[in-house]
């Protein structure tokens, strides 16, 4: 890979990368997968692709002479162009980190909000705009001073020789150290992004309201006919983090108030309906309510079960429950 005309090779590889990464973990990946996929977009190809076009040429070993008559110093100045293959590496894990961080931040004010989908597009388009800045960066400097991506081990592990004070060459296995820690580093970033800490799950159950005027009494339905069915909405949202099947068991309660106590009198089903929900779904229930019952001290008591219900429904072993207040002519 070291031919000078693939100079461009490096940054179109990081292109083609970035937008397959990002489909994979679009596509719906899970687990251990979906943390190889994730790790090399947000700890090194941004910062890869903007430390490309910061440094475009290759290093070197040139030398300036200093003017004597204007500075009055003899000794030449050693002029670097570009960076070394081990400083690009940290170099762009430190940058990435920094774009993420700056990419995660802009995007949790977003309507969109803070999730894995508009953070990890925002990344994507930065890298891509990157990687073609940096390949028109490259492309304009001189053909002899590009710098030209290469696989060879010595440029990675070791920086190029360079004159010391003494005309000594020295080289710096050190930087082996440096690639491990690195890889450690991009593990558990990469892990800890793929795997943010979720909040625990939880389901939001209510009943469909009516729009409240300043004549509105009550914001559902509380007026019952003996014998008479009538429909009652309810809605079910699932936040549990999986698929979960629901059970929704309608119960009219005759009812006694004594200061803040409620006494159940009688009680009777009245129906009773399930539904599979999946992760971050809505789900509307049509529930049909005949009570057998007259009187104005009713209450329906909605029971909703994550999974079978009890065999004897009550509020003490619903997963959720809803009182409505109701009177029945």
């Amino acid at each position: 890979m070291s031919d000078t005309h693939w100079w461009f090779s490096d940054l179109t590889a990081v292109i083609v990368i970035t937008g397959a990464l990002t489909f994979g973990v679009f596509s719906g990946v899970g687990g251990t997968a979906r943390i190889l996929l994730t790790i090399p977009l947000v700890v090194f190809l941004p910062g890869y692709a903007l430390v490309s076009a910061m440094f475009p040429d290759k290093p070197n070993d040139d030398t300036q002479p200093f003017d004597e008559e204007k500075t009055g110093l003899g000794n030449p100045l050693l002029v670097s162009g570009g960076l070394e293959a081990i400083e690009r590496l940290v170099l762009s894990v430190v940058v990435s980190v920094a774009l993420v961080s700056t990419i995660t931040l802009l995007t949790s004010v977003t309507p969109g909000g803070l999730t894995l989908e508009t953070a990890l597009s925002g990344v994507a388009v930065l890298t891509v705009g990157l990687g073609l800045s940096a390949i028109g960066a490259r492309y304009r400097c001189p053909p002899d001073q590009r710098f030209v991506p290469s696989l060879s081990a010595d440029t990675l592990f070791f920086t190029q020789r360079r004159p010391t004070a003494y005309e000594r060459t020295t080289t710096r296995p050190y930087n082996v150290a440096i690639v491990i820690g690195l890889v450690l580093l991009v593990a558990s970033g990469g892990f800890a992004i793929a795997n943010p800490p979720q909040h625990d799950g939880f389901t939001e159950f209510s009943v469909a309201t009516e729009t409240v005027t300043g004549e509105t009494e009550t914001m559902y339905e509380s007026t019952y006919t003996a014998g008479e069915p009538q429909e009652l909405q309810a809605t079910i949202t699932n936040q549990e983090h999986e698929e979960r099947t629901y059970t929704t068991v309608v119960l009219l309660e005759r009812v006694s108030y004594d200061a803040d106590e409620v006494t159940v009198r009688e009680a009777e089903e009245v129906d009773r309906a399930s539904a599979t929900v999946a992760d971050g779904d809505t789900h509307q229930q049509t529930l049909e309510v005949t009570p057998s019952m007259a009187g104005e001290e009713f209450r329906l008591t909605l029971l909703l079960y994550d999974g079978e219900p009890s065999s004897e429904p009550t509020p003490e072993n619903a997963y959720r429950t809803v009182h409505l207040p109701i009177e029945v002519e």
